[in-house]
């Protein structure tokens, strides 16, 4: 149980926030794909005494005293990932997955160096190179994208990263709905004598399940977020079988690019790894991909377009041209009807980022919450109902939805008010 009844004496302000964003989740149907619920468990040890703990350092290593408790969990977190992902060694201390690509960047090459990775209008991530984005700023990134048909153009790869002598090429993606070929990035890579990382921050999850191919196999390096499809507290993490690529990563992370690690945190990941160690948590990841088929088929026998005609993972990108609605409209409105997702820029978009043509959903965290296909098939045609309708439609969608969270609780009985 969590118990939020400290907060309500002391900070009655925040207290009611704290409880309208539960309520918030509690109702709402949750279509952002880098979202997700995590555990009680998981939950109740990210807000623990571990808060409290300086430790900066390694285990066995640590700059502070009394770690010897602290260093037993990160040791937890990091064989309960080895063992997750079949890789010799792990950093488990960055705070997030941007932390975690920017301290890669920094322990393989200078500034200046030059990197390929996925456009972000294509897909790709702000860490991937994007000018606003510190990767954009110290590094000379070039980018590569997606062909017409929505799948990545990996002769395009090859040349872009051949005419600039790429060090290091940049696999993964935020917004990319396709199953990703590492073997052919590894091909790459070797061609013109690059690093290649890939960041699986949203897929980490389906590839513990065999729900998409592992790149640990083909990477010098993989980073991922803890959250997403993974199911743990927000946190990031780095990964490689080579041993002088670990020293120099860790070496990265601190004391390069950071301070004392989140033993609170890092404890709550060793407590996702071993839920993510499960039978059970191998069949909600195919529960995501079968979830993600059928909402996206829903939707396109509705009339709606999806960007490549479908998906292979746990997300979907909705292309809203020609519909009369924009994304960020679109976004509104489905939160008029509680439904949560995020506008998204599609590829080759003439609209303005902040007014995108795209919608970008995702069904890790109704899956958590235990709906399968036929509740896809309500949240699909609530969608439709949406774009076809918009503002007419939110009463009778919201209705629906209620009737669907209530079928589908979450966090039921586990905070004390």
């Amino acid at each position: 149980m969590i118990d939020l009844r400290p907060v309500k004496d002391s900070d009655l302000e925040l207290y009611e926030v704290l409880v309208k964003e539960l309520k918030r989740q509690q109702e709402n149907v949750e279509l952002i794909a880098s979202e997700n619920f995590v555990s009680l468990p998981t939950l109740t040890v990210a807000g623990t005494h571990l808060t409290n703990k300086y430790a900066e350092g390694y285990p066995d290593k640590r700059y502070y005293g009394g770690c010897v408790y602290v260093d037993m969990a990160e040791n937890l977190a990091r064989e309960r990932a080895k063992k997750l992902f079949n890789v010799k060694y792990v950093n488990v201390q960055p705070h997030s997955g941007s932390s975690a690509n920017i301290q890669v960047y920094f322990s393989l090459l200078n500034n200046g160096d030059t990197i390929l990775g996925m456009d972000l209008a294509h897909g790709g991530h702000l860490t991937h190179g994007s000018p606003v984005n510190l990767s954009g700023k110290n590094y000379n990134f070039v980018s590569y994208g997606v062909g017409e048909d929505g799948y990545i153009d990996y002769e395009q790869v090859e040349r872009v990263a051949t005419e600039n002598k790429a060090k290091l090429i940049v696999a993964g993606a935020s917004a990319y709905p396709r199953a990703i070929d590492f073997k052919k990035f590894r091909e790459i890579a070797d061609k013109v004598g690059a690093y290649l990382m890939v960041d699986i921050a949203h897929i980490a999850g389906l590839i513990v399940a065999g729900e998409h191919e592992s790149p640990v196999d083909y990477a010098d390096v993989v980073t991922t977020t803890t959250h997403k499809t993974l199911r743990g507290p927000r946190g990031g993490m780095i990964m490689t079988n080579n041993e002088e690529v670990a020293k120099l990563i860790n070496k990265a992370v601190f004391p390069g690019t950071q301070g004392g690690p989140l033993m609170h945190i890092i404890a709550a990941k060793a407590m996702a790894f071993k839920e993510a160690l499960t039978d059970e948590f191998k069949e909600y990841q195919k529960q995501i991909v079968k979830n993600a088929s059928v909402l996206a088929k829903t939707l396109m026998d509705g009339g709606i377009k999806l960007f490549s005609n479908g998906t292979d993972n746990h997300l979907m990108l909705i292309d809203l041209r020609g519909t009369g609605v924009s994304g960020k409209e679109l976004e509104h409105l489905l939160d008029e009807a509680h439904i949560t997702a995020n506008k998204n820029s599609i590829p080759n978009d003439d609209a303005s980022p902040f007014n995108p043509n795209g919608l970008r959903i995702g069904t890790p965290a109704v899956t958590t919450r235990g709906m399968k296909e036929d509740a896809m098939k309500i949240i699909g045609n609530c969608i439709i109902d949406i774009i076809k309708n918009k503002e007419e439609a939110v009463e009778r969608v919201s209705k629906a939805i209620k009737e669907l969270t209530e079928q589908y609780p979450l966090y039921k009985d586990d905070f004390i008010l």
